[in-house]
């Protein structure tokens, strides 16, 4: 049953991330917690997540924004150490609970067509927040999605400066959670594995986004993130509040 559920997780985030730009960390980590420990199932989606950006990246460099990319790549240095302290602290069940609420928040405030006009500073401020969370948690996406969300950026754009952006945050904070919290043959060994999965969904995800409506991505996007922050609060929540 483990293993189905693994497949079934690596090939679904895998063609929404290569789909949306983002869509991975955040299917893929909240499920990879129902098999693997915390530490396991960051460090698998980080490695898988470096490999799906590598694979893309050539696709994407006429997409991205270099100034907004050089920001961020500097605003995340920042938040590196605050990710690696807080999962060093955090149990799972506070760690899924704030994943869920994070999610939930996030969504809602797309559904309200929450705006945040671009600016350098705030550049910064989502690059930090988003080396944070991937240093913590392996999900840099939240605060890049809804800042770009708000600034009303092309999905080319985000998809080309976002993937680009990952495969150097996703890989620094790959290499500082090995130094920092160790890694094991579990997580080297089930990502070997999921490198068949992730191939097809590269391919599925590319076919995906050459053919899916402008409208449609966006309602995929919601209908994403609030089943997985709906998940993760019904998972948790009984646990994480019941009193001995």
């Amino acid at each position: 049953m483990d293993t189905f559920i693994f497949v079934v997780i690596i090939l679904v985030a895998s063609i929404l991330q290569t789909s949306t730009g983002f869509g991975f960390s955040i299917l893929a980590t909240p499920f990879l917690l129902i098999i693997f420990d915390p530490i396991e199932a960051i460090q698998i989606n980080l490695i898988l997540s470096i490999m799906i950006s590598l694979a893309l990246l050539k696709q994407i460099k006429k997409d991205m924004d270099i100034k907004i990319l050089k920001r961020f790549v500097i605003g995340s240095l920042f938040g590196l150490p605050t990710g690696i302290m807080t999962i060093m602290v955090l149990n799972i069940d506070a760690l899924k609970l704030g994943i869920g609420l994070m999610i939930l928040l996030l969504t809602m405030m797309l559904i309200l067509k929450f705006r945040l006009s671009q600016t350098q500073g705030r550049d910064l401020f989502v690059g930090g927040l988003s080396g944070s969370l991937t240093s913590s948690i392996g999900m840099p996406g939240p605060p890049i999605m809804l800042y770009f969300s708000g600034a009303d950026i092309k999905k080319e754009k985000l998809r080309g400066t976002t993937l680009a952006f990952y495969l150097f945050i996703y890989t620094i904070s790959l290499f500082t959670q090995i130094i920092v919290l160790g890694t094991n043959e579990v997580i080297w060994f089930s990502s070997g594995l999921a490198v068949p999965l992730v191939l097809i969904g590269l391919y599925l995800g590319q076919l995906l986004f050459k053919w899916i409506h402008p409208r449609l991505f966006q309602v995929v996007i919601y209908i994403l993130l609030l089943f997985t922050a709906i998940y993760l609060l019904i998972d948790v929540m009984p646990r994480f509040f019941h009193s001995p």
